[in-house]
């Protein structure tokens, strides 16, 4: 009985190692990079419409890349989801940045010197 229950959990543990060991695609470590840059407040602190379109736009790429990963047959098809991605990512903060300056609202610049 003991054995019917620890096959099962060694298999499990190996899966993990396995689905670990393999490198994550060049494409996904720039999407991931353009994830982390996605703006969490609005800047100047002012939710007007283009903040919240911008969200919208965030949320739509998200919802795209799953949509294709989901239909993607092949690494190439992965490689293009996830360069798609992070391509939306890029053009809309940076439209959304672009905007609010000719608004006259900069994104604000925090530099470390030391």
């Amino acid at each position: 009985m003991k054995t019917k229950t620890i096959l099962p959990l060694i298999a499990l543990g190996m899966a993990g190692a396995v689905s670990a060991a393999i490198p994550m695609l060049y494409e996904e470590q720039v999407a991931r990079a353009e994830e982390d840059l996605i703006l969490t407040s609005p800047i100047a602190g002012i939710e007007n419409s283009l903040w919240f379109d911008y969200r919208i736009d965030v949320v739509e790429a998200q919802k795209e890349l799953t949509s294709d990963l989901r239909r993607a047959s092949d690494i190439e098809d992965q490689r293009d989801a996830w360069s798609e991605y992070a391509h939306e990512l890029k053009h809309e903060r940076e439209d959304y940045v672009h905007d609010m300056a000719k608004r006259g609202y900069r994104q604000g610049t925090v530099h470390i010197v030391n």
